[in-house]
């Protein structure tokens, strides 16, 4: 069986770094090159990279219910689109400097959705747009009781207004095949409970 990665962090020699911007995110400049699969190394490389920073993105799951909690707030990423800017999602929150991720998740369950995080596990890590942005996501899920969500939920303080609100696992799915949720995190978050959901109930039955 062949190698997936044919190259590795040594085949690449960042050149120069540069800050062009600077506001709630940044933009920086990278200058690099790097080998080439027929050999040699390319030519002298700029690309600007969208520095966000990371974040957790948490499937707070029911497993009593089967339900899912999933939220609906406005999105400026959506503005330009022929869409509705209120989204339904998944819980997400920004890792800030030295957090622990696991934290964050359940503090962003809570914040998010009011409630308290049974179990926490980490599924996995991915980066959402690898191609202009810096930003790796790490997808959590956790186990809460359904019963006892906040109808709204947010911080006023960061100008959020999140409502939510409890679906049946399958519903979720009837959701997402019918374009409802187009926020890739959630979609994500959701098509990995579709494969996995069977497993973690077993999983967390026998730990009960």
């Amino acid at each position: 069986m062949s190698k997936l990665t044919t190259f590795e962090s040594s085949d690449l020699q960042i050149l120069s770094r540069e800050l062009q911007w600077q506001g709630y995110f940044k933009m920086v400049k990278f200058t690099f090159e790097h080998k080439l699969f027929a050999g040699g190394t390319s030519e002298i490389i700029s690309r600007e990279l969208f520095d966000r920073g990371h974040a957790v993105v948490v499937i707070p799951y029911d497993p009593v219910t089967d339900q899912l909690i999933l939220i609906e707030q406005i999105r400026v990423g959506a503005f330009d689109h022929n869409i509705s800017p209120w989204l339904i999602e998944l819980v997400a929150g920004i890792i800030e400097e030295g957090e622990d991720p696991a934290d964050v998740a359940r503090r962003e369950t809570y914040e998010e959705t009011g409630l308290e995080t049974l179990r926490c596990q980490k599924i996995m890590s991915y980066l959402s747009s690898p191609g202009g942005m810096s930003e790796r996501i790490d997808l959590y899920l956790a186990q809460v009781n359904a019963s006892d969500i906040a109808d709204i939920a947010g911080l006023s303080e960061e100008g959020e207004d999140i409502r939510v609100f409890a679906m049946d696992r399958e519903q979720a799915y009837q959701a997402l095949e019918q374009g409802k949720i187009t926020n890739g995190a959630s979609i994500i978050g959701i098509q990995w409970l579709a494969l996995n959901y069977l497993r973690i109930r077993q999983e967390w039955q026998s730990h009960a």
